[in-house]
Parts: structure tokens; sequence; C-alpha cells
């Protein structure tokens, strides 16, 4: 049989030019309308289904018999498995199927990425329905002289409301995102705890520097100019004092605040109240940092990884295979093959493939030696694709 054969040629030897690129579909192969990328690539993921005599499927999905096996799902990242999912593939539009992302019939299982996600998250929804209820008791009144708070820290008591809902807001995001393995919903969860970052620093920051830095003059001028009547004696009444240095000095008068009255100015526990809950808040904030920057890293070194899949688990569109992607590898496959053994083999392989892979319906064309063309000046993405013969109808 071997006499038979045609003596085979060297498979990469250089011709010295390059060959035209003309497709067996008659279309110049830089027009990528309707041929797929991965007739660049060695069909190395499907040559078992074109040399084996039965198509292979996936275990468990139930599916047409006669089509080979299209890849896609869990077992996309075995050894040997085909990269493309089916329509019917979990995760093939990012969302996997069934309750909490675990696959029917299947334990659920999470990988270490995952469980990171679960713990960060964790800790961001505990910290911030914490800070939610405190500020919340805050506003309805329920801590002693929260009041003061109320009219002399309003502006850090709204902020870090807003921060704590926002976080809230984030957290639940997170969840929605961990839960159903969704990509999308991780991406917009970490966009969000920056959001989060910038509002947890504010109040910490203003807290801060008004402790810090001149904290009796910021009292003076609050008493004098921003509290109003209204303001002075929420605080007169709260802390059972009566005008700032006296009765005499800038006092509201009520009930308990007259000019005779014997109770003290504000002055002194106004600002021993305000050091304590400044210095209170600021700390509780800026501790508060290091576990939002380490929430901030696992979302972005995790969230791209809750499961092993890469991006949807779908093939991109322009390696999408169709059958003239197949008819433009196998017309590679068998000009190489005429090259080596001949035409007459390179035939009867091709056939035997269009048999078992139920492509009858394919375009085929009689396969014969290349022939040396001249060098083409312009180089398409599909420049790596062999000569190939015009298309002719059987």
């Amino acid at each position: 049989m071997a006499s038979q054969l045609d003596p085979p040629n060297t498979p990469f030897a250089s011709s010295g030019s390059q060959t035209s690129l003309t497709t067996p579909l008659g279309r110049n192969a830089t027009d990528s309308s309707g041929v797929s990328l991965t007739v660049n690539y060695l069909p190395h993921k499907f040559s078992n289904t074109l040399l084996s005599p039965g198509p292979r499927k996936r275990k468990g999905k139930n599916g047409d018999p006669n089509m080979p096996k299209r890849g896609g799902g869990v077992e996309a990242f075995k050894s040997g498995e085909a990269r493309m999912p089916g329509e019917g593939d979990d995760d093939y539009d990012g969302v996997s199927g069934g309750f909490f992302g675990a696959q029917r019939g299947k334990k659920l299982r999470w990988n270490k990425f995952k469980w990171c996600l679960f713990v960060a998250n964790t800790a961001l929804s505990i910290y911030s329905i914490t800070g939610l209820v405190m500020c919340l008791l805050t506003w309805f009144n329920i801590w002693a002289h929260s009041d003061i708070i109320r009219v002399g820290n309003r502006t850090e008591l709204i902020i870090s409301t807003l921060a704590a809902s926002l976080a809230i807001f984030t957290s639940t995001i997170g969840w929605a995102g961990i839960l159903l393995n969704n990509r999308t919903f991780l991406a917009v969860y970490t966009f969000l705890l920056w959001i989060v970052f910038i509002f947890l620093l504010i109040p910490g920051y203003l807290t801060y520097k008004k402790h810090t830095f001149n904290l009796e003059g910021k009292v003076n001028a609050q008493w004098s100019r921003d509290l109003g009547t209204a303001g002075r004696l929420r605080i007169q009444n709260q802390l059972s004092c009566c005008g700032y240095y006296s009765p005499y000095v800038e006092a509201t008068v009520s009930q308990t605040c007259y000019a005779r009255s014997v109770l003290p100015g504000c002055k002194a526990p106004y600002i021993d109240y305000e050091r304590d809950v400044l210095s209170t808040w600021y700390t509780v904030v800026f501790s508060l940092v290091p576990l939002h920057l380490a929430i901030i890293i696992a979302g972005l070194l995790c969230s791209n990884h809750v499961t092993y899949r890469f991006g949807k688990g779908m093939m991109p569109k322009a390696y999408r295979l169709s059958l003239n992607s197949m008819a433009v590898i196998m017309d590679n496959y068998a000009n190489q093959l005429a090259e080596q053994y001949g035409s007459e083999v390179a035939s009867d392989i091709v056939a035997r493939s269009r048999s078992n892979l139920q492509l009858d319906s394919m375009p085929t064309m009689p396969y014969s030696p290349l022939q040396a063309q001249p060098a083409s000046v312009n180089h398409g993405k599909y420049d790596s694709i062999g000569s190939r013969a015009p298309e002719t109808a059987i």
C-alpha cells in the first residue's frame, strides 16, 4: 500500500513564497464576516472526533446523540476537554443555574476565592448594619444626650448615616454576585466599595480636625453663630446648664434658665462632651479603615474568580465555530495531507470525517498539493491559512 502513496514532503519546508488567501467558500480570507478565528489554530480539540467513528456527548446532558461534544460547563477546565459551551450549559450567560449558584444534582462546593469574598462581605455587612443602627438610635434620641449630637454634630451624623446606608446597599450587591456567581454584580460591588471608603473617611476627618485643632475656638464660634436660640435651648436642657459662661451670656430663657438661675454655664460641660464624642467618633472610623481596605483588596483580587470559569464561559464570538469555519479548517487539514501523502488519501480521510461529524452539507472540493503563489503584500488576520481551491458544489 505504501507504493500507492505519493512520497511525503517536509511539512514546514519553506517554499520561498506566500500562499494565496482564497478560502474554499470563494471569499478572500481577510473577510472575517463568515469565518471563525479558530481556523488559525490546529484543531486538536476535535481531532479525535474527526478521526473516530462515533461522536462524543457530554455526560448527563440531554441532546442530539448525533452531535459531537461541544464543551463548556465546569468540565471545560479539565485536560483534553472542549472549551466551547452549548446553549444548555450552566453559566452560559454568566449566571449559574440552580439555587444559590448550585448545579442540579451536584454537591455545592465553593472555591477559595468565593470563600474569601464571603468572609469579606460578611464583615462589611456586620459593621455597616451596626453603624446604621447606631446612627438611627442617635437620630431617634435613644442614647443619653444624643440630642446634643443632633444639634452640634449634625453634618458628621448625616454623612455617617449615608456611609452606613451605602455600605449596606453595596453588601447587598455583593451577596447577589457571590451567591449567583455573577461577575457583573461583583464588578459593581468592587467599584462601590471605593465610594463607601470615601464616605467612611469624611466623618472621621471632620471629627478629628474639630477635636485636634482649637476645639474651644470652634465651640465658641458655634455657640455664638451657628446654634441659634433653639439649638442653645436643647443643649441647655440636655446638660442642665444656663448660658455659655453664665445665665447672663448668650443664654436662652426657659423654665430652668433665667437671670437668677443657679445653673452653671454650658461652656465647660459642652466642650468636655464634644471632646469625648469626637475622639470616640474618629477612633471608630479610622479603626474600620484597615478592614475596609482588606475588603477592597479581596474584591479586586477575587471578584473575577468567583468560579474557575473565564468570563461567561462562552467562546468569544470571533472564535465560534460554524459550517464555514469547519470547511476552512478541514480544507486546511486536507491540503496538508495532500502535500504529504497525495490527493487521494486526503479526499478519503475528509470524506470519512464528514460522515462521522454529520457535515455532509458543507461544501466540498478536490484537494491537491499547494502550489507556490506570489507573496501577498497585505497580511490579514487569516494569513496563516494555506492556499484554497475554489468552491465546487456536489
